[in-house]
């Protein structure tokens, strides 16, 4: 069968999103193998297609979990691992558990804060990036309170840094992503916004490259408007091969950039007029869909070549800007043709990647997005913070083919390994196979 454009582009960047074949690395990043919401063709005809929590109808199992996290879970082996922490932000704690059994085999305080910053906001919390993991180790990182690398069996701590901070005001958000011997983490607050890559064996770091933007908030005294406020971001990186060079795509407020991976140096900068960027840019051969972040977000078609370098804002670079429709916190996602996005008012869209215009606009759930969607050629799962999970079919006419329901809110983007499905709710880690 033909992989969809996106994945074989992915598929096709050599080491960027190498795999190593000495563990099952099934759901080893926030939107999985190929960092793009596609679930691996090998899992396709296992899916579960609707189950319900309160009946059990599908449910295998579902484990207690304490505390609170919007960290989406990962899957290496055995183990499905995620971050929690207290609601105070005073404890931050790692879990692994078993995917077969749903038992709890580590539940581990990393980190401990004498006096967090308050989150300021009623969304966010203190365990919002998710982990990522090799055949060497889990990464778990929550910002400014720290950063650690996890033995994958024992969860023993390998190296760990808490010297790395900025004030994030309203929480951390942005996971971090592995590249060759780095791991690339993000930190746009309102004191200081920059991109780090520390290598992943020891934790020390290689390169750190500030952002430099031009935010345009200073007021008459020259100082930041809302102490900064309107810098923030809590965007995760997509690396992207751009004629054969490893490229580090990251949205912050106000401008996005191409770094090259391997350096930090700064190849290009697009700016925009939103902050708070959550939702992840997407990849589809030599074009980035970028989507700029908070409630007015656009998505921006941009076509990147060797020569694509300086301020690209304002050239035939960029295809089209779609200003209106766009996700928030959810990220896009590509599939046979169409870019499909879920926004902040459940409102399911379907766009043309060509023009950036809708194809359909429909209201597919009650709540609103914070989950990232999965996807097969036949199926787009969208899981809402209401708990209702709705699958569409990725296609040019809107069509529902199932909907189901999970107890409590759910806020972190669902995992698959083995033909399940791993949702973190607010109470539970649920495993979710094909009824029977």
């Amino acid at each position: 069968m033909k992989l969809p454009v996106l994945l074989t582009t992915l598929l096709t960047c050599g080491n960027l999103l190498a795999q190593p074949a000495n563990m099952s690395l099934y759901w080893p990043d926030r939107q999985g193998p190929t960092q793009n919401g596609m679930i691996p063709e090998s899992e396709w005809a296992k899916l579960p297609l609707e189950w319900d929590e309160a009946s059990g109808k599908g449910i295998a199992w579902k484990t207690p979990i304490e505390n609170e996290g919007h960290s989406s879970p990962i899957i290496g082996g055995d183990l499905v691992w995620f971050t929690a922490a207290t609601t105070d932000g005073h404890k931050m704690y790692v879990y692994a558990i078993n995917r077969h059994d749903g038992k709890i085999v580590h539940h581990k305080l990393l980190f401990e804060n004498e006096a967090p910053e308050e989150l300021g906001n009623p969304v966010n919390n203190y365990a919002a990036p998710s982990p990522t993991l090799d055949e060497t180790g889990v990464y778990v990182h929550f910002g400014t309170y720290g950063t650690a690398k996890l033995d994958p069996k024992t969860a023993d701590v390998l190296w760990q840094r808490r010297d790395i901070n900025v004030r994030h005001f309203r929480g951390p958000g942005s996971t971090p992503v592995l590249f060759e011997n780095m791991i690339i983490l993000t930190y746009d607050g309102i004191d200081k916004q920059f991109v780090t890559a520390l290598d992943k064996n020891t934790g020390k770091t290689i390169w750190t490259t500030n952002r430099t933007t031009d935010y345009g908030d200073l007021d008459k005294e020259g100082k930041p408007t809302r102490d900064g406020d309107l810098r923030k971001a809590y965007g995760t990186p997509t690396l992207m091969n751009v004629d054969g060079q490893a490229q580090l795509i990251s949205v912050g407020s106000r401008a996005a950039f191409g770094y090259d991976a391997h350096t930090g140096k700064e190849i290009w900068t697009l700016r925009h007029t939103e902050f708070n960027a959550s939702a992840r840019p997407v990849v589809d051969g030599n074009i980035v869909y970028i989507n700029t972040g908070s409630e007015r977000s656009h998505l921006v078609a941009v076509k990147l070549d060797k020569d694509a370098k300086g301020d690209l804002t304002e050239t035939p670079r960029v295809l089209w800007d779609r200003a209106k429709r766009n996700a928030v916190l959810s990220s896009p996602v590509l599939i046979n043709g169409y870019i499909f996005q879920a926004t902040g008012a459940a409102v399911g869209t379907c766009a043309d990647p060509k023009t950036g215009e809708d194809v359909w606009s429909e209201r597919i759930s009650p709540g609103k997005f914070v989950a990232s969607p999965i996807v097969t050629k036949d199926r787009i799962y969208f899981i809402s913070d209401t708990g209702d999970v709705t699958v569409v079919a990725p296609a040019p006419e809107f069509k529902v083919i199932a909907s189901s329901k999970f107890e409590s809110p759910v806020t972190a983007s669902p995992a698959v390994a083995d033909g399940a499905i791993f949702v973190r709710t607010k109470t539970h880690l649920c495993k979710v196979v094909q009824a029977k």
